[in-house]
Formats: structure tokens, C-alpha cells, sequence
């Protein structure tokens, strides 16, 4: 087994896969092989130091990636590889909150909101606020909050903190927020990261139950972590304070591709790895296999006139290859032409195929001239991307549905669902209803189980919310008897009219939106 995981290494990957005892820094160039390093260290714990794959933690930074080194692992040494922990940063901390959910005093089962869910909470609280919108948007909200979030600071100390206004009004908004969250049960995608950072800082047992079962931490790209993931990975990792000694720590990243400051990434986090871990030993991948010469020679002519970045040049054994050709065009126009005859002459003279070639650009509206060009000589072609499938109404629709039934202490999904389909509640009626929960100083929901006190709802409105609160009473009781959550699903989606909505429409896109539910 040793041979056969090292044979096919070159040396400095060698050493990144056998290395122990200390922390390690892995500094992987593109096409160097990173993720076969990552896969085969794994393996060769489990194969020849007897790691038990539940002591293993690998992080990385989309579940695809994750996926795919458990399987490439699982081919190397067998099944129980599918046991270890290899998940994103996200995953791993709903894994841990899930288990310690109360001492945070959230529900097992707390609702965790995407983007959209919470730009539509902060319109809300904007809103009771009494906030500009036009000065102050719940996106810019929403992105100051996640920026304070991403630094571990609480409402309590950007309160503190706020000097300006604008520093006052985000504080504000972001303590509202907040509020509202844990009432309803509900966490947002930075709150994962920071409920788990606390709760390891907060409880030291719990700390040291983590500590115990991850002996070997991984983490793949590493320079893309922000100050909450930094502070999750040392927590998890411990120190010799503990009274037990700190997990082997193994990062991978390389600082000249970062690409994530927008969102918090700091690649003090890899440049400075030595001065955290003053032990840990460093390894250099620079041997590339993905690009020819001229490509990479190119690449560090550019890169090198970054400061601060650990020194590396990126070499490979394929040749020159050919050179690299930049064209300035006078306008899109002639761009797009340019791109398509490249296309025709690789086609019609080199004996490539359509499926071999990709063109990339920076935004979303600037394939609209090569397209233009392609639709205008038949030329096939598809456009990667669109709406991801999560992300489309009718699927966030019937999973607020989903999360409304198993947390009804989540306003935001009930107040999504409230009107639709229509069923006669209009805005006014939602807004007593909404009026009547701040008042009371209690959850949209359980307002809807006090229609009888709000007396501004009209007759027709209040019958309308007493049919809403039956539906979801059916549903819930179905979710008592141990239904599974398709045959919950199937239940809302008939009996709420949503489907019936749907099929009886003569647009085109409601038949793709009923095949999209089936597939949920």
C-alpha cells in the first residue's frame, strides 16, 4: 500500500503526504496536483498510521469538492472512508450545532436562511425601523452585517463601536436581526460559523469533546478563509494549554489565488501560517501539469509583482508550448467576431470539436455580443450558469413550506407561503397581523394563533388566515405521524392549491416549474 500511494509523486508532494508531528503548510500552484496530495495523505493516514477516520476533519470549500475527495479516498483504502468528516466549513458547523443546539438556545431543528431569506428579514426590519431604504438597502445591510459577522463582532459591539451614523444605523439594524433570528429559531449562513466559534470559546467540555475526535484537520484552500474560519480551525485544533496535545493541523492554499477579500478572505491567514504555528514546516508544490510553459512563465510575470506573497514559480515538463496571442479589439463587436472566427478556424482546420472550446468573461451582460454573432452564423453553443436550482421560486416556495411545518417559529418562511398561492390575504392583513406580534413582543406565528385579539382584521381576511392556519395544523399533524418529508411536500403542494396554480396556467415556464417540484 505505501508503494502504490507514493509511486507516482513527484518529491516535494512526497513529503507533503508522509510529513508528521507538526503542523504543515502545503503551498500548492495551480495545476500542481493539490488535490491528489490531499486524497493520498488521507489515505496514507488511515493506511499507514492508523488514523481511524473518525478522527478525521478535511475541510474544503464546496460540497462538490468535498464529495469527490471522499470518493477518491474511499477508492484508494475502501468504504469506511465514507465515515470521515469531509465536508465544508458550513456543513461541518450544522453537524456540530445540530448536536449542541440548546446550550445556544436554538432548536435541533433551527432553519438556516440563504441570502434571499434574509435581505426579506432585514426588509422587514427596515421597515419597523423605520430605515431608508433608498439610503440604507437591506442588501448593503445585509452585506455590512455579514462583514461584521466574518470579524466575529457582535451587534453589541458594533453598537459600542458605531460612530457615524451610518455605523449606528447597521448596528441597529443588525441587533433587530438578530433578535428576530433566535426568535424564530433561524440562523443565516455567517451565523454558522460564529454560533460554532462561541460555542467551542463558551463551553470548554464541548471544546474538548472536538478536540478529542479530530486528531487530523485538514484544510483545503486555505488563503480563502476569513477571521471566523481562522479562529474555528484554532479552536478545533486546540493547543498544549488544553492539557492535551493540539491536532495535527494540514492546510493547503496558495496565497497568488485568492479571490475571496470581497467577502472577508485574508491571506494573512497562509502568509503568516509560520509565525501562528511557529513548528510547522512548509512544502513548496510548483511543478505544474495543466499548462504548457508559456502559459505559466506568463502567469509569474504578473503574479511575482504581488508583495507579501511566499515565493514560488510555477514550472512544467510539457514543453513551451504555443504562445500566447492578446488581441485589442476597437469595440464588443468586433471582439465577438474575432472570438468566432478563432472558433471557425479550430474547427474547420485543427480538428477540434465545438465541445472543446470555452470562452470566459468577467460579467453576465458581455456574452450578449458573441452571442448575438454565434445565433447569427448557426453556430451551436450553451451558456453555463443561470439560476441555480435552489435558488428558483418555486423551489425556495415549497421548501418555505417545508420549514414552515417542521419550525413554525420561522416568520420568514411563513409570511413567504402566507399569500401564496393566493388565497386572499393581502398586505394589509398581513401587516395587522405583523402589528399585532411586534405589540405583543412574539413571533409572527404565533400571532396567527391569536387572530381572535386582533380586531382591525377584516371578516373575509381573518376566514382566509384561519383556512392558512388549518393547512399548516394538517400538515404538521402529518409531520407528527412520521411522514417523510416528500410525502409532506406532495401534501402542500396539493392541498395548499399551489400546484393546481401552477397547471392550470397556460405559460410555458409553469409546466418547467411543476417538473422542477417533482424533482424536489
Amino acid at each position: 500500500m505505501p508503494s502504490a500511494l507514493l509511486d507516482d509523486l513527484n518529491e516535494p508532494q512526497r513529503q507533503a503526504v508522509t510529513h508528521s508531528g507538526s503542523p504543515l503548510l502545503v503551498v500548492a500552484g495551480a495545476g500542481s496536483g493539490k488535490t491528489r496530495v490531499l486524497t493520498r495523505r488521507i489515505a496514507y493516514l488511515l493506511a499507514e498510521r492508523n488514523v481511524a477516520t473518525s478522527e478525521v476533519l478535511a475541510i474544503t470549500f464546496t460540497n462538490k469538492a468535498a464529495n469527490e475527495m471522499k470518493e477518491r479516498v474511499a477508492h484508494i483504502v475502501g468504504p469506511m472512508a465514507r465515515t470521515m468528516w469531509v465536508s465544508t466549513f458550513h456543513s461541518a458547523c450544522v453537524r456540530i450545532l445540530r448536536n449542541e443546539a440548546k446550550r445556544l438556545n436554538l432548536k435541533s431543528s433551527f432553519t438556516i436562511y440563504d441570502t434571499a431569506d434574509s435581505v426579506r428579514m432585514l426588509t422587514l426590519v427596515s421597515k419597523d425601523l423605520g430605515i431608508d431604504p433608498k439610503s440604507y438597502s437591506p442588501k448593503y445591510l445585509l452585506g455590512q452585517i455579514s462583514s461584521l459577522k466574518n470579524e466575529l463582532i457582535d451587534y453589541e459591539d458594533a453598537m459600542n463601536k458605531a460612530v457615524t451614523a451610518q455605523e449606528q444605523t447597521v448596528a441597529q439594524a443588525y441587533g433587530e436581526y438578530q433578535r428576530r433570528l433566535m426568535l424564530a429559531s433561524a440562523v443565516d449562513f455567517d451565523d454558522l460559523i460564529g454560533h460554532t466559534v462561541a460555542l467551542l470559546q463558551s463551553f470548554p467540555d464541548v471544546a474538548a469533546q472536538y478536540r478529542r475526535k479530530f486528531r487530523q484537520v485538514l484544510v483545503d484552500e486555505y488563503q480563502d478563509t476569513n477571521h471566523a474560519q481562522y479562529i474555528l480551525i484554532r479552536e478545533l485544533v486546540g493547543t498544549d494549554q488544553d492539557g492535551m496535545p493540539p491536532a495535527e493541523l494540514c492546510v493547503v492554499g496558495d496565497a497568488d489565488q485568492s479571490i475571496y477579500a470581497f467577502r472577508g478572505a485574508n491571506i494573512r491567514n497562509i502568509v503568516e501560517f509560520e509565525r501562528d504555528y511557529p513548528t510547522a514546516k512548509t512544502v513548496v508544490l510548483e511543478q505544474n501539469y495543466r499548462s504548457t510553459q508559456n502559459i505559466l512563465t506568463s502567469a509569474n510575470s504578473v503574479i511575482e509583482k504581488n508583495s507579501g506573497r511566499p515565493v514560488k514559480k510555477l514550472w512544467t515538463a510539457e514543453g513551451s508550448g504555443e504562445k500566447i496571442v492578446i488581441y485589442t479589439a476597437n469595440d464588443e463587436h468586433h471582439e465577438a467576431d474575432f472570438i468566432v472566427n478563432n472558433i471557425a478556424d479550430l474547427i474547420d482546420n485543427h480538428g477540434f470539436e465545438y465541445k472543446d472550446v470555452a470562452i470566459f468573461y468577467r460579467t453576465n451582460n458581455q456574452s450578449r455580443s458573441v452571442e448575438e454573432v454565434f445565433i447569427r452564423r448557426g453556430l451551436p453553443y450553451k451558456v453555463v450558469g443561470g439560476t441555480k436550482f435552489y435558488e428558483r421560486k418555486e423551489i425556495k416556495d415549497a421548501l418555505a413550506y417545508l420549514r414552515a411545518v417542521s419550525n413554525p417559529e420561522d416568520d420568514v418562511s411563513v409570511r413567504r407561503i402566507l399569500n401564496t398561492p393566493r388565497r386572499g390575504i393581502g398586505d394589509k392583513a398581513e401587516e395587522a397581523v405583523a402589528g399585532f406580534a411586534r405589540r405583543e413582543k412574539i413571533t409572527f406565528s404565533s400571532a396567527l394563533s391569536r387572530l381572535s385579539e386582533i380586531h382591525t382584521l377584516p371578516t373575509r381576511s381573518a376566514t382566509a388566515l384561519n383556512e392558512f392556519n388549518r393547512l399548516l395544523g394538517n400538515l404538521r399533524t402529518l409531520d407528527e405521524s412520521g411522514a417523510g418529508p416528500s410525502s409532506i411536500l406532495a401534501a402542500a403542494m396539493e392541498t395548499s392549491g399551489y400546484l393546481k396554480e401552477l397547471t392550470a396556467s397556460k405559460d410555458p415556464q409553469h409546466e418547467v416549474r411543476v417538473e422542477n417540484i417533482a424533482e424536489l
